[in-house]
């Protein structure tokens, strides 16, 4: 594809990307910021529809193509360092993010307070477990950069992690029951075992590859919000594995309990003798 010569005018950063922001057209409100790199700008002024470049995935995106809720572009601004996009939009569905709120920009800071805390300000509007067809916060799997963008800074207001693994349990039983075209989870169980093992060691080699991208770059956010997710999916889907054998969490959190304050030497010596 032959590139437009307008995009001369257009100065890309050193991984031949630019931050593009999305604004609703009625309300001028920030919605969200993505990448672009030559190609989605290009394809995005073609076809009047936002598509940015996932760094995580290292693929064009199109916004919408997992929830639906594309952007209609109408115009596409150029500051003047010629190094930010602007693109004013009409937000199909009128949901931005993937908490299923207007604008990503959902949080703010209460500067009035002694100890300044961020506050949500914004309504979900749809939940966000049914705009990926999932059943859980956790239940999510790396089909496309939007459901990965989901999973990397996934919304979780409870404190207590220890209930979320129990109502996670429960899900994962009431899964084993359920139709496989009804959820990710309801499908591996039709699958069996062998595919459920696959997905632990699928994920699991995804994390290895992650942590090896964070230790080549230390400082790259987007390198840390992807080990943080794979990580989740190895955690998931162990779980996964051990309801196979309808194996309660609370039982590796007791495990993890019980070694808790052994030293490692000791553990591995007990656990010899068992």
């Amino acid at each position: 594809m032959t590139a437009p010569a307008w995009l001369d005018n257009v100065s890309f950063n050193a991984d031949g990307l630019i931050p593009a922001i999305a604004q609703d057209k009625q309300s001028g409100r920030v919605l969200m910021m993505a990448w672009m790199n030559a190609e989605a700008l290009t394809l995005t002024a073609e076809r009047k529809e936002a598509i940015y470049f996932s760094r995580s995935r290292s693929r064009l995106w199109h916004k919408g193509e997992t929830s639906g809720h594309t952007q209609q572009v109408h115009d596409i601004y150029l500051d003047c360092d010629a190094d930010v996009i602007i693109l004013t939009v009409t937000q199909i569905g009128g949901i931005a993010c993937h908490t299923g709120r207007e604008s990503c920009f959902y949080r703010r800071l209460d500067t009035d307070s002694d100890t300044p805390t961020w506050e949500s300000v914004d309504p979900v509007l749809k939940d966000p477990n049914d705009i990926y067809n999932t059943s859980t916060a956790t239940e999510t799997h790396t089909a496309t950069p939007e459901t990965t963008h989901a999973k990397a800074h996934s919304d979780t207001h409870s404190s207590d992690h220890t209930a979320i693994l129990t109502e996670l349990d429960a899900v994962l039983a009431e899964r084993k029951a359920a139709d496989p075209d009804s959820s990710y989870v309801a499908s591996l169980y039709a699958k069996g075992l062998n595919k459920i093992l696959e997905k632990v060691g699928e994920e699991s080699v995804e994390s290895i590859i992650a942590a090896k991208d964070l230790a080549a770059n230390k400082d790259d956010s987007d390198a840390r919000h992807e080990l943080i997710y794979e990580t989740a999916d190895v955690w998931f889907h162990s779980l996964v594995a051990i309801s196979w054998f309808d194996i309660p969490s609370d039982a590796v959190l007791n495990e993890l309990a019980r070694r808790f304050g052994l030293s490692g030497i000791e553990e591995k010596a007990a656990r010899s003798k068992g």
